[in-house]
């Protein structure tokens, strides 16, 4: 009796693959761990800023900026591709 319910349930969910859920992902990285890290940048920033390491602060301003810009530009060219293949497939 347990057997051929296993049997039934595997056969289920073989028949009904479903995939990674990667937008969740994204919303979850975005909405809670971006702020953080984020957060974390702006602590150690005030902490080389009251110490007087201004040099390194504006530094590593420039470097997080300049990253924020390639996570932009990667985002934006993942909707520009999006809407391309859609645009040839449809």
């Amino acid at each position: 009796m347990i057997a051929t319910e296993l049997a039934g349930q595997v056969a289920i969910l073989a028949a009904d693959p479903k995939g990674i859920n990667t937008e969740g992902i994204v919303t979850f990285f975005a909405s809670n761990i971006a702020p953080i890290l984020l957060a974390v940048l702006g602590v150690i920033f005030i902490g080389r800023a009251s110490r007087g390491e201004i040099s390194k602060v504006v530094t590593s301003s420039a470097i997080a900026i300049v990253g924020l810009a390639f996570i932009a530009g990667a985002a934006t060219l993942f909707f520009v591709g999006e809407f391309l293949i859609k645009m040839i497939f449809n």
